[in-house]
């Protein structure tokens, strides 16, 4: 065999053994990048340690878009309801200001809760939904839920006797999202997972949640006075309200019209 295939034939090899390797240390995507970004390197000249560089980065790059999207996939947030399907212009300018101030994410470490309140359809979950998204884009750990079913799932919990083993799951999420807690009506055992789950992250770990009452119609979920107050104050004390109650028009149904008119609307020939 001549000198030149014998040498390309062991480049080969060796490229093969590599990328074995590399798999084998659970660096994909080195493994599947060395080969080009080596002739990228020589082209360029580059240094040893700025092709290392490179490599390495692409290594991280790929790992902080697999967590990203696993955390995604793992929220249950609507996945359709991000900033970029979102009207911020048309909320109220404090409104605005308070929501960028929140995508940052930086409210976390302080464990502050964000309350969004308002009337039926004038976009709160989509707002709260938008900042997970957000949330998540940043690497943090974010739950969306509806309350009536996270609710449900720790009575079950309670009953069997692992209620602080699920609460310690639920720590793991930086944001926990509790859509709708007004349209539940709660009896008394769900009052107190509710509380307990409240209490459990007060000034430790962040809460969300949107309700379409008033601080002052929250006996409805908690019956007891003095248990209302208690939810409300561990609630309110670190927090960030987004308040939706004024003069606002419906988004989905400002929404629906829109489509409506626009499938009215002949198109032209």
């Amino acid at each position: 065999m001549p000198e030149r295939r014998r040498g390309e034939t062991a480049t080969v090899d060796r490229q093969a053994k590599l990328a074995a390797m590399l798999h084998g240390l659970k660096l994909p995507a080195i493994a599947d990048t060395f080969g080009d970004m080596a002739l990228k390197a020589a082209k360029a000249n580059m240094t040893h340690e700025a092709f290392l560089y490179e490599l390495v980065q692409a290594e991280c790059n790929q790992r902080d878009g697999n967590r990203i999207a696993r955390l995604r996939r793992q929220s249950g947030l609507p996945l359709e309801k991000t900033f970029d399907q979102l009207e911020l212009g048309r909320f109220p300018a404090p409104i605005q200001l308070q929501v960028e101030r929140l995508r940052s994410g930086a409210f976390l470490a302080q464990a502050v809760n964000i309350v969004a309140a308002g009337k039926p359809g004038v976009g709160k979950s989509h707002l709260i939904a938008a900042i997970g998204h957000e949330l998540i884009q940043r690497g943090y750990p974010v739950l969306w839920t509806s309350t009536a079913s996270l609710v449900q799932r720790l009575l079950v919990a309670k009953r069997e006797l692992r209620l602080p083993q699920m609460l310690a799951q639920l720590d793991r999420f930086a944001l926990l999202v509790l859509d709708d807690i007004g349209y539940v009506q709660h009896d008394r055992d769900e009052m107190e997972v509710l509380f307990t789950l409240l209490a459990e992250r007060y000034e430790r770990r962040s809460v969300a949640i949107t309700t379409n009452l008033l601080f002052s119609e929250w006996d409805r979920i908690f019956k007891d006075p003095m248990t209302t107050m208690a939810a409300i104050d561990r609630v309110v004390h670190h927090s960030v309200i987004l308040d939706l109650m004024g003069d606002m028009e419906s988004y989905r149904a400002r929404e629906a019209i829109e489509q409506q008119l626009t499938a009215a609307t002949p198109t032209e020939p």
